[in-house]
């Protein structure tokens, strides 16, 4: 570029460095959560898009408890809710999650930093289907926080998650 010094253009190089090192992979295997709404991290159009693999990359994390919908303790594995909202650099206080039937409820992101709320996708060691509450269930650590077990926390509990939407 002519009349641009070359010091210049190098640290506008470097400056633009971590911009690229911050985004998102597309996945490579089968999309069971699709992120949208208010987030810097898109990876597929203004989606951000995760596949099974992309998500156990996310501080993935292992909640033993009992939950309203079980009969005794279970081991649920899956990603920290709030490193998959800072994965994507999601802006808002409130996500809304969308169950593959269309259930809709909203969660205060404060919810994810006052618990280790995960996106549970394996029940003891075994994936989750949709018929069990798969492929992604909002769960909160219950045995932990009995505090939790209120008809609002049930409610935020989502199962058969597909969508999350940060408005």
């Amino acid at each position: 570029m002519p009349g641009v010094p070359f010091g210049l253009i190098v640290i506008l190089l470097l400056v633009s460095i971590p911009a690229v090192a911050s985004s998102l992979p597309p996945p490579t295997g089968e999309v069971i959560l699709t992120v949208s709404g208010d987030i810097d991290h898109p990876n597929v159009g203004d989606e951000a898009l995760f596949d099974r693999d992309m998500l156990m990359t996310l501080s993935p994390m292992v909640i033993e408890t009992h939950t309203p919908w079980h009969k005794g303790p279970g081991r649920y594995e899956g990603p920290l809710f709030r490193a998959l909202l800072e994965a994507t650099g999601a802006k808002g206080d409130r996500v809304r999650v969308r169950a593959l039937n269309d259930y809709e409820a909203e969660i205060p992101v404060s919810d994810l930093y006052d618990y280790d709320v995960i996106l549970a996708m394996t029940r003891n060691g075994e994936e989750m289907a949709i018929r069990d509450f798969g492929p992604l269930f909002v769960l909160y650590p219950f045995d932990d926080h009995p505090e939790l077990l209120t008809e609002t926390i049930r409610f935020r509990s989502v199962w058969q998650v597909g969508h999350l939407h940060v408005p």
